[in-house]
């Protein structure tokens, strides 16, 4: 017998045995890598899915509310009007600011702009069928139990029905009310009666109640309270909240609609062109065709509110008449959070999301805003999530269309 046959008899060598070690580990190396590469991979992906889902989610509700923002309320005397409301439920207007003056309007959309942090946004609407059913006041009104309409009977007013009580005269705010029907006394037929109880929330405390003059006071009606269109929307630690009249139990509080929302960004698209007796009315002024009757415009992205009727006022009602569309931006992260190298940071997502960069209509400068994605109290760095930003353009519906 041989050495060499001796030698194989023997099994393997100490050096052919260390290199299949060392061969085993390469390859349990390579395929714990290979492992971990795809584990990765899936995260990202299942997380990109995450925030399209949630993003799609949050723009689908709030383009919504806009596409239905205004409904009853694009009468020139009661759009962006300083409203007393109040709600037995604890909704509340959304404030804003007349030259620096607190004031609470009530318009198609109110935006409460929060630099780069989350902004909040109120979108309200009617229900009445007759979109502005407006009725003239025939008597003072001095918190009465009623209020005198300049029609008896009138069609389309029902028992329930919320009101805006407004003024032609701007020396005081409209007012929020609701009818509990029409007097039955004989010959009392155009005195809408005001009761209290839980049953008409919206009726004022008498604390709150202004006094109207006739003939200068009209009654705007917006249709059944359980259909009374009043949305406001934020983001609370990465949660879309919604309170809204029309949702029990979301009136003061509010209710989530989407998780790992991180900001919601909103503009107002003014129509701010100063034109001689502007008139939005595509059809003129009824009777003929006027120059300016070129239908509204959006000529300037505004995060804020501005002076856009050139009226000296910033924040007047005719400014809010001035709102011909809503930018709205959402921004969605993903649920995974991704890991950094050991001793690195998070390299996910590296600077800040813009939104609003695109100059769109053509011709319109865009106004660029960046926005803060960290969550208060996430002791995860934002940079280990992916975001997903979300942009559309709403018209105001009939803006301009004004009876």
């Amino acid at each position: 017998m041989n050495t060499a046959t001796i030698r194989r008899r023997g099994g393997f060598s100490l050096v052919e045995l260390m290199v299949s070690v060392v061969i085993g580990l390469l390859a349990l190396l390579f395929a714990t890598r290979l492992v971990i590469s795809g584990e990765a991979n899936k995260d990202a992906a299942v997380g990109g899915s995450d925030s399209m889902q949630n993003g799609m989610l949050a723009m689908f509700s709030l383009s919504g509310d806009a596409s239905t923002a205004g409904w009853g309320l694009n009468d020139r005397t009661v759009a962006g009007c300083n409203t007393t409301f109040s709600d037995q439920r604890g909704y509340q207007l959304l404030g804003a600011k007349q030259d620096g003056v607190d004031i609470t309007p009530l318009a198609a959309v109110v935006i409460q702009s929060n630099g780069t942090a989350p902004d909040v946004i109120s979108f309200n609407s009617g229900s009445a069928n007759a979109g502005v059913g407006s009725i003239g006041m025939n008597a003072d009104y001095g918190g009465e139990s009623y209020v005198v309409s300049a029609i008896r009977s009138p069609y389309g007013y029902n028992p329930g029905d919320v009101l805006v009580v407004a003024p032609q005269t701007p020396d005081r705010p409209c007012t929020i009310m609701q009818m509990a029907g029409l007097n039955p006394a004989v010959g009392h037929d155009a005195e809408f009666l005001l009761a209290g109880g839980a049953q008409y929330r919206y009726n004022p405390a008498a604390s709150m109640v202004q006094g109207y003059a006739k003939n200068v006071t009209f009654m705007y009606n917006l249709g059944q309270p359980d259909r009374l269109h009043f949305h406001t929307w934020s983001v609370q630690n990465g949660i879309l909240m919604l309170r809204a009249t029309d949702l029990a139990g979301a009136e003061q509080s509010g209710t989530s609609v989407a998780d790992n929302i991180v900001s919601i960004k909103a503009q107002y698209g003014f129509d701010n062109r100063a034109l001689p007796n502007y008139d939005p009315n595509p059809a003129g002024n009824g009777t003929q065709m006027v120059a300016t009757s070129t239908g509204m415009q959006t000529t300037v992205w505004s995060a804020t509110m501005m002076d856009a009727d050139n009226d000296g006022v910033n924040g007047g009602p005719g400014d809010y008449q001035r709102i011909a569309a809503v930018r709205i931006a959402v921004v969605a992260r993903s649920k995974t959070v991704e890991k950094p190298r050991p001793g690195a940071d998070c390299t996910a997502t590296t600077a800040m999301p813009t939104v609003f960069s695109n100059a769109v209509p053509n011709g319109v400068t865009a106004v660029p805003m960046t926005v803060d994605v960290a969550v208060a109290g996430d002791p995860v760095s934002w940079k280990c999530y992916r975001y997903r930003v979300f942009e559309t353009i709403v018209p105001i519906l009939n803006a301009q269309y004004r009876p």
